[in-house]
C-alpha cells in the first residue's frame, strides 16, 4: 500500500481539459523519511514507521534521540501495517515524496476533524428541535424527554449534547487530479477532513518504490 504524510493547504479548483472545474484540497505531502521497519521476530508485527515534518533538537525526548540516531528530527511519526504475506523493499533512511502517486489514483485520507467544542444537539445531532409555536418558550433547541419513567435512568447511548467533532475520519474514494512534484503538492478532488496545517495520511493501492536515502549518508558521515 502507498502511504505518505503530509498536511493540509487549502481548496481550490482545477480546470479539466473539457472545461470543466474540479474542486481541489491542496496537500503538501512529503517528503518522508524511514525511521524504522518493524518485523514479528523483533516487534510481533510488521510495520513500517514513517516521520514527517521537522522539530528544533531541543524539544526531542532523549529516548527518541537514540531512535532517530543517524536520522533527521521528524515532527511527526505513523506506522503503516503490513499484511501477512507481503514485504516491503523500504529500509531505515529512505525517502518517499509525492512521485508515488500519479494522477487518477484512488487515495483515502485520514485527518482529524476540526473541532467544534461543547455543542447541542441540534448541531451535533441533527435534531430539528421543538415547534416555534404558542407554549413552547425558550424550547426550540431543547433536546427533550431523555429517557422512560419505569427504568428511572438514562441508557448508555442516548443521543446529548456534548463535545463534537476533533474526532479521527477517513475519507475514502477520493481521486488525485494532479501531481506537482516540485512543489511536492497532491491536489486531492473533494473536502478533507480536518483544519489548515493539520496532518493528514494519504494512502492508496500499490506498492512504494525504494527511492534511497538518509541512512548510508549518515553511516559514510560517521566514517
Amino acid at each position: 500500500m502507498k502511504y505518505l504524510l503530509g498536511k493540509k493547504l487549502n481548496m481550490t479548483q482545477i480546470f479539466k481539459d473539457n472545461g470543466t472545474a474540479a474542486p481541489v484540497t491542496k496537500v503538501q505531502a512529503g517528503p518522508c523519511v524511514i525511521t524504522q521497519v518493524k518485523d514479528e521476530k523483533r516487534d510481533g508485527y510488521k510495520a513500517v514507521q514513517f516521520g514527517y515534518g521537522e522539530r528544533k533538537e531541543k524539544n526531542i525526548p532523549k529516548p527518541q534521540k537514540g531512535h532517530l540516531k543517524g536520522l533527521e528530527n521528524p515532527r511527526y511519526l505513523r506506522e503503516m501495517r503490513i499484511k501477512d504475506g507481503e514485504d516491503t523493499k523500504l529500509k531505515r533512511g529512505d525517502k518517499i515524496d509525492v512521485s508515488i502517486f500519479k494522477e487518477g489514483d484512488k487515495v483515502q485520507v485520514t485527518s482529524t476533524s476540526k473541532g467544534k467544542g461543547f455543542q447541542g444537539v441540534v448541531k451535533r445531532h441533527g435534531f430539528h428541535g421543538s415547534p416555534a409555536s404558542h407554549g413552547h418558550k425558550d424550547q426550540l433547541r431543547m433536546p427533550g424527554s431523555v429517557g422512560a419513567t419505569g427504568p428511572a435512568h438514562v441508557f448508555k447511548g442516548t443521543r446529548m449534547p456534548g463535545h463534537m467533532g476533533a474526532d479521527q475520519v477517513t475519507v475514502k474514494n477520493l481521486q488525485v487530479i494532479k501531481v506537482d512534484a516540485e512543489k511536492g503538492v497532491l491536489y486531492i478532488k473533494g473536502a478533507v477532513p480536518g483544519a489548515r496545517n493539520g496532518l493528514v495520511v494519504v494512502s492508496g493501492e500499490g506498492e512504494i518504490p525504494s527511492m534511497g536515502g538518509g541512512a548510508k549518508t549518515a553511516e559514510n558521515k560517521k566514517k
